[in-house]
């Protein structure tokens, strides 16, 4: 009887304003039963609409430093007096189960998951253009000038690092990002270190 194999950890990072979010959950429509979205936990208080476990996993400070001083994340980090960070429990047990799991991550959590010795793949969605990003930002209505102009900074400084990414994905059509990361799950599905215990099956069958 042939093995299960593990499922594959992808982190997946993009400038604000690419798109990102629309992608993944387009892809997660598609894949209800082989691909999950990891939900990252947090100290921060929850915002109107969001809900537990659905949007964030909310911790008390006490409960995320505890978490901490177990090794039980993946990453965390720090921003504004609180705590966010990817729980390791989950994550690990969607892979054992053949699952593959999503992390969509900003660049700081991802370089230091890059950093540790956890097997990920890593992809960076990029915008059309620099020009288009702008326009989807404006597009959105819900920011002044002012904070776009920053986020075009941001974003800038962002793209300096797309290069240290496995893969890089252009979110011109929706669509076709999402066939275009489907490639790449499949392609790491294939690879030989991930299938040495198939190619032995095989040997001996």
């Amino acid at each position: 009887m042939k093995s299960k194999q593990k499922g594959n950890l992808f982190i997946i990072s993009a400038p604000s304003g690419t798109g990102k979010g629309t992608v993944i959950n387009a892809l997660l429509d598609k894949h209800k039963e082989d691909v999950f979205l990891s939900v990252s936990a947090t100290t921060r208080s929850p915002r109107e609409g969001e809900i537990n476990g659905v949007h964030y996993h909310f911790k008390s400070k006490d409960e995320f430093e505890s978490m901490i001083a177990d090794n039980g994340f993946l990453e965390w980090a720090q921003f504004c007096d609180n705590y966010y960070g990817t729980p390791k429990k989950v994550v690990d047990e969607k892979l054992e189960k053949g699952i593959n799991v999503l992390l969509e991550i900003e660049i700081q959590g991802a370089m230091k998951i890059m950093e540790s010795d956890v097997d990920a793949t890593f992809i960076f969605i990029l915008p059309p253009s620099f020009d288009e990003l702008r326009k989807r930002l404006e597009g959105r209505q819900t920011e002044s000038e002012e904070v776009i102009e920053k986020r075009l900074e941001t974003a800038k400084d962002e793209l300096t690092y797309a290069e240290k990414y496995d893969y890089v994905v252009v979110n011109d059509i929706v669509e076709n990002a999402v066939s275009n990361i489907e490639s790449i799950l499949n392609a790491e599905k294939c690879k030989t270190n991930k299938n040495l215990k198939l190619i032995e099956e095989v040997q001996k069958s």
